[in-house]
């Protein structure tokens, strides 16, 4: 039976990921902090004979005993939120996380895959996203401490592949959604069904002319597989194409939940990108993957996962003080 390390297991795409690789057969050790992470997403996993779990800060040395057959790297807050009341640990696991993944994949003869991501683009400048995009990125901007701590994580892991042979790839995820998204994470789409289930106005930040690209979680998991058992290892967009503004996906929301509530518009943060839409041709053409499930189906599921959420967790919100992040 093959081995798999999953880091930032208990978070959304971590605990997918680990459901994707026991359904496959594989013994799946999963590793969390718990910083952003929560048990409940993975606690349906733990009677298994081949899951465990491992408390651990990937940012701190990692001992795995036995083989190793694949490492993914997925440990590291993701939402606006998180990385802007937690910046030292987004970066640590950004550098010294990755560092600690990497040295142990050499150790063991393992394949490492990354999570990155579209914010490597910053705001782009290039429209779709293309993976010879080099990106538009503020280093010292409130939101430089995930966008150049994803670029590092991907530079740290081509010197690995090129200096010492490790096997590695590189996917870099665009707007995700699907069910064991937090509601108080910052991000747009449990943002807005979380204001339209507790009756509150859907907060547009900017004019709502910005653009998302929203893949549903279970077409990412797919993409991420098949790079990973792919001899692919430099990185690829794994994302959902179809575009649409926030305005107008604030009206799908609406739509979808049937909420009477109106549309409010906020200042734009600062470094906000202005549009997201990745090219695929590289995962149509390597992986020969494509997005499966459109968006109204995806959040319908969604939305069912966010009504079966008791009162005490629709009301677990964590409205972040933006304010001195806003351009004014």
């Amino acid at each position: 039976m093959k081995r798999v390390l999953i880091t930032g297991a208990a978070g959304f795409l971590g605990s997918h990921l680990c459901d994707r690789f026991i359904k496959d057969g594989y013994h799946v050790i999963a590793m969390d902090n718990l910083i952003t992470g929560r048990l409940k997403n993975i606690e349906h996993l733990f009677p298994l004979e081949h899951f465990e779990f491992y408390n651990h800060d990937v940012s701190k040395f990692i001992h795995i005993p036995g083989e190793l057959d694949y490492i993914l790297h997925f440990a590291s807050p993701a939402s606006p939120i998180d990385y802007l009341k937690i910046p030292i640990q987004t970066l640590k696991v950004g550098s010294l996380g990755i560092h600690n993944c990497l040295g142990l994949a050499k150790a063991k003869g393992a394949r490492l895959i990354i999570a990155s991501t579209s914010e490597v683009y910053g705001d782009p400048t290039v429209h779709p996203q293309t993976e010879d995009y080099w990106g538009n990125v503020n280093p010292v901007g409130p939101r430089g401490v995930y966008d150049e701590a994803k670029r590092f994580q991907e530079a740290i892991t081509m010197a690995y592949h090129n200096f010492h042979g490790v096997e590695t790839r590189i996917v870099r995820i665009f707007n995700t959604y699907g069910p064991r998204m937090r509601l108080n994470d910052g991000r747009v789409l449990p943002a807005f069904i979380g204001q339209a289930l507790r009756g509150e106005d859907l907060t547009v930040f900017g004019d709502g002319s910005q653009t998302r690209s929203f893949c549903y979680v279970d077409d990412l998991v797919e993409g991420i597989v098949r790079l990973l058992m792919s001899d692919y290892p430099y990185p690829v967009n794994v994302g959902n194409p179809s575009e649409i503004t926030i305005s107008q996906f604030a009206e799908e929301i609406i739509a979808l939940t049937g909420t009477t509530q109106k549309v409010i518009y906020k200042d734009l943060p600062v470094d906000d990108p202005k549009q997201r839409q990745p090219d695929i041709t590289k995962a149509r053409a390597i992986l020969n993957w494509e997005p499966k499930i459109d968006r109204s189906e995806g959040l319908k599921r969604t939305y069912a996962y966010f009504q079966s959420l008791s009162k005490e967790e629709l009301l677990e919100t964590d409205h972040y003080n933006f304010d001195k992040y806003i351009t004014k």
